[in-house]
């Protein structure tokens, strides 16, 4: 946010009673706490049913990505 939006915000509430204080705190956590959630990005729902299947899977069944990327570079004589 810019300076001057902080600024003018700033000076709006700068004789504002508490409770005017606290009701703005809020909104402000609250909109933060939305920030959170919202992916910056868009999955196909293939794509979000290929992670949802890989959920709880055990570690063991994974695969290093240097080992994978070297597997890769030899199979493929890189």
């Amino acid at each position: 946010m810019e300076t001057v939006s902080i600024d003018t915000i700033t000076k709006k509430l700068k004789n504002a009673p508490q409770s005017v204080i606290e009701r703005v705190i809020g909104y402000v956590d609250a909109i933060m706490e939305n920030s959170k959630e919202t992916k910056p990005y868009s999955l196909t729902e293939e794509q979000q049913n290929l992670l949802n299947e890989q959920v709880g899977l055990d570690i063991k069944e994974y695969t290093e990505a240097g080992k994978l990327y070297s597997n890769l570079k030899d199979k493929h004589e890189l």
